[in-house]
């Protein structure tokens, strides 16, 4: 399955964005879904993470509150919305992809996505 994430860009503190992962290819499986986000100088960490079916969702403790994790599979795309940002947030941000038996299973950890889209940079000035 190829991924491709938009919608990065530059924002103020306190402003908001929706990033976009469509997916394409083999996207006839069910599949989880998660973003990752990395820093400069920073690991590339998880931050949300949504089951196939929607009904499971994860929050780094750093976005909880602010970021919303989405997904509609008839158009095989899954939404990043992020209020409240802070410079902080400032960072490539990565959606990852990978094929999943359990459709309301979510996955926390970076070595258990097996596709990564081309990430968007989002920078929060201050």
């Amino acid at each position: 399955v190829q991924l491709q994430a938009s919608g990065g860009g530059t924002v103020q503190a306190g402003g908001s964005l929706t990033l976009s992962c469509a997916a394409s290819g083999r996207t006839e499986y069910t599949y989880a879904m998660g973003w990752f986000r990395q820093a400069p100088g920073k690991e590339r960490v998880l931050i949300a993470a949504i089951s196939w079916i929607g009904d499971n969702t994860y929050y780094a403790d750093s976005v909880k509150g602010r970021f919303t994790v989405s997904r509609d599979n008839a158009k095989k795309t899954v939404y990043l919305q992020m209020n409240s940002l802070k410079p902080e947030d400032t960072a490539v941000y990565y959606c990852a992809a990978r094929y999943t038996h359990g459709s309301s299973y979510v996955y926390t950890k970076g070595d258990e996505y097996s596709y990564w889209g081309q990430g968007t940079l989002v920078t929060v000035s201050s």
